[in-house]
């Protein structure tokens, strides 16, 4: 290699000192090319003197000293700082980059879940945001949509959406909602959902406000959606005898208003219920043995999703085999995986003749046997209902109706069809009365006799409520439905636990499909005595074949027995069902099934 010094001074350019690795120019070089390579020149002014070699090594070794002075000097400075700054610098670098790269995770999706169902125990727990900042930036939200008359926050209103004097559930503490809304459309429910999805606030929704098993608890807090300003009639199609109508209508008016075109909607629960209520529990009624329940009623509904989607479930044709059957789907579901808004409901012509008859019996076995035997025989009664001994008893104390009753186990038949029909069926059912030890048997003469003999019916619950010793005092009224041929048995089993518990307890209910109720007055200290006889019932009742509810719905009391009933599997696949339709967990959490595990001893052993 030939030096560059050398090189330079050969061709009579100007001298280059070329450092280890680095080259230091002095002056601005000028690159030209000539035929035979490269040529270097530097141009001189005209007072200037050429300088040394030994003066330019000089130079160039006085500038790095002091270059590497400098960062020897900057070095220390950064030693001379104390540990606690390094610490934090550190420590914010650290945060910094934790953060981003938490932030660039979560914009990849989630992975799809591959089961088909999802258990209790591999799912996450609901996170909602229930605090008060949050809430009350909601609140403004909610006044835009609906007006501040709609909006409510007073402790009246919001005790009386918590829960009721008649429900088996016991409110904890903290299981109050922030404030209450009252829609009027469809369109309203929707923007408030929206807003509720954005901001992660659990609603509960409110129809009727008779159910019985907790179904209203509002378990996270949130919001209350209150549907009672949704009470119209939206069309009525005599001819196709179907109704459109809106969640807060109640069943009592609206046969009412049908009754004046001789038509009739026959599902018939307790005084008081409304129709977003009765499908969202799957209701029945007297009514139940004649013609059957809710879901036979219901032809298509509208449905206010969890984020706000709207959507309708099927046109008016009394059939249709069009995709998935969604009615049946929100049927029963009380609320937890979409909002009912409308509903169009099947109706029948008004029977031409009704009559009701009672017959009292000697045991209240005996009165079962009567019923399976009319069941048997195939007669087309409108409906078979029982009072026990007890519930006749509180009957009369209560003086609830206008006359006195034999305090025997009692069965009330209603009668209905053509005038020659009804005679007819009172007459069979008189003679198998009197084949089963019936002591008694008395019909009506007359619609007002009609409605003082079925009067004592539609009182069971009120009269027991009545027979409170205080304000301690507290009902539970719960459900259970068993094949007709298993019905004597676990009426006599149920009743003879009922009085050794020593509670003042009365059975009655649908017994032409083998659904019967059991009414319990107990206090604090009777509490665990009740949740015994009532978990002997429910139990007694799946061992035969049963369901853990014939008509009331699951709520927050009855959801620990599904999977007895029906097995865990099913009741995980209920749950993959109510994720896919409320991811969030938004819409009536907790209720039918569980969202998170229950905590050490929260669930009775089977």
């Amino acid at each position: 290699m030939i030096r560059a010094d050398s090189y330079l001074r050969s061709r009579g350019a100007m001298r280059v000192l070329l450092p280890r690795a680095g080259c230091y120019f002095s002056h601005p070089l000028r690159l030209g090319s000539q035929r035979r390579g490269l040529q270097w020149s530097v141009p001189h002014r005209a007072d200037e003197k050429p300088q040394s070699f030994k003066h330019q090594l000089y130079e160039s070794t006085q500038q790095r000293l002091k270059r590497e002075r400098a960062e020897q000097e900057r070095y220390s400075q950064f030693q001379s700082q104390s540990q606690g700054s390094r610490n934090a610098a550190l420590m914010f670098a650290l945060a910094f980059f934790c953060t981003g790269a938490y932030y660039l995770g979560s914009l990849k999706p989630a992975e799809l879940p591959t089961s088909s169902t999802s258990p209790v125990y591999d799912i996450q727990s609901p996170r909602h945001n229930v605090t008060p900042s949050n809430l009350q930036a909601a609140w403004a939200d909610f006044v835009e949509i609906l007006g501040k008359d709609n909006v409510s926050t007073q402790n009246a209103d919001l005790d009386m959406h918590a829960g009721s004097d008649w429900s088996s559930y016991a409110l904890k503490e903290g299981e109050r909602p922030f404030l209450i809304l009252y829609p009027s459309t469809t369109e309203e429910v929707s923007r408030i959902m929206k807003v509720c999805h954005q901001r992660l606030i659990p609603v509960t929704p409110y129809s009727g406000g008779t159910s019985l098993e907790g179904h209203f608890a509002p378990t996270r807090g949130g919001i209350c959606i209150d549907f009672r300003r949704m009470d119209r009639i939206l069309g009525l199609h005599k001819q196709d005898l179907d109704v459109v109508v809106q969640p807060a209508v109640g069943w009592e008016e609206l046969n009412e208003h049908l009754a004046q075109d001789g038509l009739f909607f026959p599902p018939d629960p307790g005084p008081g219920a409304m129709i977003g209520g009765m499908i969202g529990t799957g209701c029945s009624g007297t009514n139940a043995y004649r013609y059957g329940t809710m879901r036979d009623w219901v032809l298509s509904l509208t449905v206010v999703l969890a984020d706000g989607t709207i959507i309708k479930t099927r046109q008016r044709p009394r059939k249709s085999s069009a995709g998935y059957d969604l009615t049946r789907l929100f049927i029963g579901s009380e609320g937890t995986l979409g909002l009912v808004t409308e509903a169009t409901l099947k109706l029948t012509v008004k029977p031409k003749s009704q009559n009701v008859a009672v017959a009292s019996f000697a045991t209240i076995q005996n009165a079962a046997e009567c019923v399976t035997r009319v069941v048997e025989e195939g007669i087309p009664v409108a409906g078979v209902e029982i009072l026990d001994d007890v519930q006749m008893k509180c009957i009369n104390e209560s003086q609830s109706t206008s006359r006195h009753w034999k305090e025997a186990p009692t069965i009330f038949f209603k009668f209905a069809g053509t005038p020659v029909g009804v005679k007819e069926q009172i007459n069979m059912v008189q003679k198998i009365v009197s084949s089963t030890a019936g002591r008694s048997f008395e019909f009506a003469r007359g619609e007002s006799e009609m409605q003082e003999l079925w009067s004592a019916r539609k009182q069971a619950l009120w009269s027991v409520m009545s027979m409170r010793r205080g304000p301690e005092d507290h009902v539970w009224t719960t459900d259970v439905a068993v094949p007709i041929s298993k019905l004597p048995e676990i009426i006599e089993a149920t009743k003879q636990d009922m009085t050794e518990s020593g509670l003042l307890a009365g059975m009655c209910g649908h017994v032409g499909d083998g659904n019967f109720h059991a009414i319990i007055l107990f206090n604090k200290d009777e509490k665990a005595t009740a949740e015994a006889v009532v978990h002997r019932m429910v139990k007694r009742a799946v061992e035969l074949e049963g369901t853990v509810t014939g008509e009331h719905g699951v709520g927050l009391v009855k959801r620990d027995y599904l999977q007895h009933e029906l097995g865990e599997s099913t009741v995980d696949a209920m749950r993959r069902l109510k994720l896919a339709y409320d991811p969030l967990c938004l819409l009536n959490c907790d209720k039918v099934v569980r969202v998170e595990p229950p905590a050490p001893g929260e669930v009775k052993e089977w």
